[in-house]
């Protein structure tokens, strides 16, 4: 059995460049875009995709709903099934318009890689993921030890990154210069720091107590006073590794570099946790635990667009539908007293229209700004209108 078709690693190379230089993806998404065409592959001996036909695709599938996870011995999840079909998909669809594949490979050859739609249904369903309450992170912060550098600066990450949502990825290549103290602010640049799809906006501190706050401004003026570190200096620098007396590795200290991944930081999150008797969190999560926050402490469509913007979401209905899902718990408590009687709603239906009007300025910037148009539409709208 051939390990590989000279002809297909040819083609792949192609894809693999569409994918970098056309649809900008990042080298994580192509590897897994590679990943399961290297599994459709091996299932078919290596077949060159010119004599592809659509019963490979069929027996892909099936061959896809029998597999078990190497590692687990459990069976394929729907995620994961869904995920390797789509990229097939995805490959199948470019392979039908290249030049020497059009009359072997049709679009309509490519909708045989469609996951069933029961698998679909299950992988893309939105479900409740725990998050962690604000009073779980200030039990983390305040036993956290304080001792050394590497303690001090462990502490300030994790209240630093409370305190301005910030994804681990842009915090592991931040410097002392992007923070601005006196504003409460953080200037994110694309130039510099590791910024999802290199957007450039600035964050301000999200109203989470002065504690959080004094934590990380203790840190940074640790930093800039006691070791005299400057403005192109990272803001939480890796740990200096020395060889020790046993010969083995320990930490000494920080190293005046920047982490070379956000790796680091999610461990320093998982050894917080644990030291706390807590679940373990990971750095992403305080994103939701403050979408959750703005959603109570928001007072109307215009204060929670300007929270969403600082999480860095040009679009309201990001921080919505990816991040601010009412818990459940949350959402009882909420059913339950909307059904008191002692409540006093009169026009809270009118204030709700309002609202979704305002809502949808923030999204689109359209405007009615003649209210006689408004009521006139309203009283269209209206089938007891005598208008």
């Amino acid at each position: 059995m051939p390990k590989h078709c000279p002809e297909n690693e040819r083609i792949k190379h192609r894809y693999q460049t569409w994918l970098r230089e056309a649809k900008r993806q990042s080298d994580a998404s192509i590897d897994k875009a590679m990943s399961a065409i290297q599994q459709f592959e091996e299932h078919g001996r290596h077949r060159p995709f010119k004599r592809f036909h659509r019963n490979q695709a069929v027996a892909f599938k099936t061959h896809l709903n029998g597999h078990r996870n190497p590692r687990s011995g459990k069976p394929l999840s729907a995620a994961t099934k869904h995920a390797t079909l789509a990229a097939l998909k995805a490959f199948f669809l470019w392979l039908a318009d290249q030049q020497g594949y059009r009359s072997v490979v049709t679009y309509s050859d490519a909708e045989y890689f469609n996951a069933s739609e029961h698998d679909r249904s299950v992988a893309t369903a939105k479900r409740e993921q725990p998050v962690p309450t604000p009073e779980q992170i200030l039990t983390v912060l305040r036993s956290m030890p304080t001792t050394t550098d590497i303690n001090l600066r462990d502490r300030a990450l994790v209240a630093f990154i409370f305190l301005t949502g910030m994804r681990d990825g842009a915090v592991a290549s931040a410097k002392l210069k992007h923070l601005d103290l006196k504003e409460g602010s953080v200037f994110h640049d694309p130039r510099e720091m590791k910024t999802k799809f290199s957007k450039t906006f600035k964050t301000w501190f999200f109203p989470v107590g002065d504690e959080v706050r004094q934590i990380v401004e203790d840190w940074v003026r640790y930093l800039l006073e006691d070791k005299a570190w400057g403005q192109d200096d990272p803001l939480f620098p890796a740990t200096r590794v020395v060889r020790g007396a046993d010969s083995g590795f320990e930490a000494a200290g920080l190293a005046r570099r920047h982490w070379s991944s956000a790796s680091p930081i999610r461990q320093v999150f998982r050894t917080a946790f644990e030291q706390a008797d807590l679940c373990y969190f990971n750095p992403h999560s305080f994103r939701k635990t403050l979408a959750v926050l703005g959603e109570r402490l928001c007072r109307g469509p215009e204060e929670f667009k300007a929270w969403s913007q600082n999480l860095g979401h040009e679009d309201v209905l990001t921080t919505l539908r990816s991040y601010g899902q009412v818990p459940s718990g949350r959402q009882a408590e909420i059913i339950r007293n909307l059904a008191e009687p002692d409540v006093d709603r009169t026009g809270m239906l009118d204030d709700m229209i309002r609202s979704l009007e305002q809502l949808r300025y923030a999204r689109t910037g359209n405007w009615l700004d003649d209210q006689a148009e408004l009521d006139r539409a309203n009283r269209e709208d209206d089938p007891r209108s005598p208008f």
